[in-house]
């Protein structure tokens, strides 16, 4: 199965959570117990970026047992997810240094997810969980200690909640908006491409939601900031969670201004108009030049798609 037919159009990764979340056994920890015990039960191993899989032959499996994951050395403490066919599905996280360890055995392996999602690795029904156990699991190994005294806290409701044994504060995981957008003018859109990606690659500009800004003023700012373009009519397409380390992908359109670009290279490398035909080259992986558009398991790659596809609707 390939990428395309793994995330088809409107279905990035880590959308279409499978699981039934089912928040009101967060504060039921006598449930929470029984479910963990119970051998249907299921976890995913998170161990930074990767996640901890069980060798079986020539494939391997994500979502090990409750049982395997403290043998190969799980942290105490699980994140409740979920439910899914009245079984649990948990997150638990293992110490750098103890993963470091499993690496050349034949019966385990620590996998980079990006790379596990963009091969199809993890069956995409899986990949709302695994954004929800890395995200989580992430924040707990970040927020062991109280921000307002300083005392270490304590895993509450499942893991959706840390709480002050001193001064009582409460504390959440947070969420981090992040507007993406495809800005067009005519029969173009912008793309830019940052250091950091592979040769060739471009994609939708994108950037953090600041303080007291709504999600149309902060497409307005990114894409001005970055590529020196004012823009207008921010509408919205659909969000992707995104688990490096919490934020949530807030898909756009935008219609540019005007057309000379100013690029801000502390941001980009390169930024450039593409029509419709090139477009289509690159996230289809079929450009002369080599150039390419974002993976398909990435909101960037559906809002081109999308775009692109519009044009063939409407000539067909």
């Amino acid at each position: 199965m390939s990428a395309f037919d793994s995330f088809p159009l409107g279905k990035p990764a880590f959308v279409g959570n499978v699981l039934d979340r089912a928040a009101h056994l967060r504060t039921n920890e006598q449930k929470l117990l029984s479910l963990e015990s119970d051998p249907r039960a299921r976890a995913y191993l998170v161990s930074r970026d990767s996640l901890v899989v069980k060798r079986e032959g020539d494939a391997s499996r994500a979502l090990l047992t409750v049982d395997e994951a403290l043998k190969f050395g799980a942290n105490p403490g699980t994140v409740f997810l979920g439910l899914r066919d009245g079984a649990a599905v948990f997150g638990m996280g293992i110490a750098p240094l103890t993963a470091e360890k499993l690496i050349g055995r034949d019966d385990v392996a620590v996998n980079e997810l990006r790379g596990m999602a963009m091969q199809g690795t993890i069956p995409p029904e899986q990949l709302s969980a695994v954004a929800a156990a890395k995200s989580l699991v992430t924040w707990h190994q970040r927020h062991s200690f109280c921000p307002n005294c300083g005392a270490r806290t304590g895993m509450r409701e499942g893991g959706w909640k840390r709480e002050c044994p001193s001064c009582k504060a409460e504390h959440f995981p947070r969420t981090d908006p992040v507007v993406i957008m495809l800005v067009t003018k005519g029969d173009k859109c912008l793309m830019g491409r940052a250091s950091r990606f592979g040769p060739g690659m471009y994609s939708c500009l994108a950037g953090f939601v600041e303080a007291a800004e709504t999600i149309e003023d902060a497409v307005k700012r990114e894409v001005f900031e970055e590529a020196g373009i004012r823009c207008t009519d921010v509408a919205y397409y659909m969000t992707q969670p995104w688990p490096y380390p919490s934020s949530l992908m807030i898909g756009c359109t935008a219609r540019a201004l005007n057309e000379d670009i100013v690029v801000d290279r502390t941001e980009l490398e390169d930024a450039r108009w593409f029509d419709r035909d090139e477009t289509r080259l690159m996230i289809t992986r079929k450009h002369p030049d080599g150039l390419a558009g974002p993976h398909p398991f990435a909101i960037a790659h559906h809002l081109l798609g999308r775009w692109v596809h519009e044009s063939a609707d409407a000539t067909a």
